[in-house]
């Protein structure tokens, strides 16, 4: 869920009224939204450690959680807008299109940026007039674009220019980077594409980009009919046309991989911005050339006419409305609804809103702007028995016997390292069905655990200093790849428990088996047959040589016991002995 930094007496002023902090805390639970918290310029400047603290006010900052769908929320216009027409204090706004008779602005793509970033979308806002709050809330809003819809740019990233400086027919082509030369954006020189990306490579903010075009033989380029580059999607605007105060025609533009959320960034933006139009909520369409001589126009600026049955939808929410009254909370919501007959409603959805997909948005529509509170609490009709599930009914009791017999429960991440599961424990990452994390954020968290074996030995060794012996367990679930399921993985629940002491201590994890498969009514076999459980000698890098034993219950292998190789206990940073025991309990089901 994102949240947005807004000046409080700004965000007062443009409401036209001034609320205390509960008051508006209460609005914003009202409209679906939620103040996170009230802070100031200087302490977020301090809590982020930047140097120039002093320098900052101390005005009111109101941090407010907005829905991760609700793109026209994430700036102070989209928000002062919506909770202005929730309040009834203004009419829905209409959004019209300008399609100029001349000089009609035109981007023509070339076949070359298919290659890499195929679609392009924009839009023009004339005579615009910016105050220094308004053209920060313009750049804000575009940066929590890329970061939630547009996914770090790698999906959209949007070029914004001063329209008076640059001259059309645009031309969106793709170039090899030695070709490509332009003076990035706040820049004193000119560099070549490959010199921006050195430039940047410790940017503490587009760093982070540099990896979506880097390895392609071509990068993506907007250019004017003089030739002067504009920008390099998805890193940086051009310098030459970039936007000020003074800024009075825009020209938008977003190129994207995915071309209906290049639409929905184009239509947020310009409808949140389009009111500081001399001609208010006015867009002028530009035209795209595709490279088959295809034309589109943009922005859609579309509206849509939903119909809505009042029954069906009072039945879902559990509330009495009328149809009239029904129409009234939805208009709202930025809803414009009439009532088609006595049961059925038009309602008219927005650009604003892409989030309204389904009835079931319109149905929350409603619910919000009556009030989750207000809503009568029922009973279910039908009386249902909850019950434990099977797995972990066994999994706590096997709890609480390892907790009788001296054993301390740790609870530890399911995710690790691709070297905790794999080189740590002497075995090969190709050898073993694990499942890896697309984007890991930290080196800790690269792979689901297959074993629990690495989450025990790391706690041990945060607990070094401890008294020994050292004896832990973990009831846990880990996680293999598995081509015969659904979703390609599935969970097995797992119980481990390690002993670390002076000595290897192997009798008392032998101990703990015999007490764990007693408890589960399993007899031992001593003729090693299917009748009870039974070990067998076996050799795993994970344990010392000629010190491992599969387990084996009723003839299947249900998992290993044994004293830790060496090697596997100075990777952990450990310097006593342990003997340890993994079992999988879903077969004693």
């Amino acid at each position: 869920m994102p949240t947005i930094n807004i000046k409080r007496d700004l965000l007062f002023k443009t409401l036209g009224k001034t609320y205390s902090d509960a008051e508006f805390q209460n609005l914003c639970f009202e409209f679906g939204l939620e103040l996170d918290e009230v802070t100031t310029e200087k302490q977020m400047t301090k809590e982020q450690n930047l140097n120039h603290s002093e320098e900052v006010c101390e005005e009111v900052v109101y941090k407010i959680d907005i829905p991760a769908n609700r793109y026209d929320l994430l700036c102070l216009e989209g928000l002062a807008l919506g909770l202005l027409i929730f309040q009834k204090q203004m009419d829905i706004p209409q959004y019209t299109k300008i399609f100029p008779s001349t000089n009609t602005q035109k981007i023509i793509m070339t076949k070359q940026c298919m290659k890499i970033r195929g679609h392009i979308v924009a839009a023009v806002l004339r005579d615009v007039t910016f105050s220094k709050d308004s053209y920060n809330s313009f750049i804000d809003l575009q940066e929590k674009l890329h970061q939630n819809i547009g996914r770090k740019r790698t999906l959209v990233s949007i070029g914004t220019h001063d329209l008076d400086t640059v001259r059309g027919p645009f031309l969106y082509d793709a170039r090899p980077p030695t070709d490509i030369c332009f003076k990035p954006l706040n820049q004193e020189m000119e560099y070549t594409a490959e010199g921006i990306m050195n430039l940047y490579e410790n940017h503490a903010q587009l760093k982070q980009y540099l990896h979506i075009i880097k390895d392609s033989p071509v990068y993506p380029v907007v250019e004017d009919s003089n030739g002067i580059i504009l920008s390099l999607p998805p890193i940086i605007n051009g310098d030459h046309s970039k936007i000020t105060l003074n800024t009075k025609n825009i020209l938008i533009e977003c190129t994207a991989t995915d071309l209906t959320k290049a639409k929905v960034v184009l239509d947020t933006i310009v409808c949140a911005f389009s009111q500081y139009c001399k001609i208010k909520y006015s867009v002028e369409m530009v035209e795209i050339v595709y490279p088959d001589e295809q034309v589109f126009h943009y922005p859609d600026l579309k509206y849509r006419i939903e119909e809505m049955n009042c029954e069906k939808a009072i039945k879902y929410i559990g509330i009495k409305q009328t149809a009239e009254e029904l129409a009234n909370l939805l208009s709202r919501m930025s809803l414009k609804t009439s009532v088609k007959d006595d049961n059925i409603l038009n309602i008219e959805v927005p650009p604003t809103r892409h989030d309204v997909i389904h009835a079931c948005d319109i149905y929350e529509d409603i619910a919000i702007a009556y009030g989750y509170n207000k809503i009568e609490k029922t009973i279910p009709r039908l009386s249902t028995t909850a019950d434990e599930f099977p797995l972990n009914k066994l999994s706590d009791q096997l709890r609480i016997e390892l907790a009788c017999a001296g054993f301390t429960e740790a609870l530890t991440f399911s995710l690790c390292s691709r070297e905790d599961v794999a080189d740590k424990l002497g075995h090969e990452l190709s050898n073993i069905p694990v499942v890896h994390v697309l984007n890991p954020k930290t080196l800790e968290f690269q792979v689901a655990r297959t074993t629990l074996i690495p989450g025990l030995l790391k706690t041990l060794a945060a607990n070094k200093k401890m008294p020994l012996p050292h004896k832990l367990f973990e009831v846990s679930d880990i996680i293999l790849k598995d081509n015969d399921v659904e979703v390609g993985a599935r969970n097995n629940r797992h119980l481990c428990a390690v002993y670390c002491n002076k000595s290897d201590g192997f009798e008392v994890i032998h101990g703990l088996l015999d007490r764990i498969l007693q408890i589960l009514e399993v007899p031992w076999s001593g003729s090693k047959n299917a009748n009870g459980y039974y070990l067998r000698a076996v050799d795993d890098p994970t344990f010392f040589p000629h010190r491992c034993a599969e387990i084996l219950c009723y003839d299947k292998v249900i998992g290993k016991m044994g004293v830790l190789h060496p090697d596997v206990i100075s990777r952990f940073e450990l310097n006593t002995p342990c003997s340890i025991l993994e079992i999988d309990i879903e077969c004693f089901l």
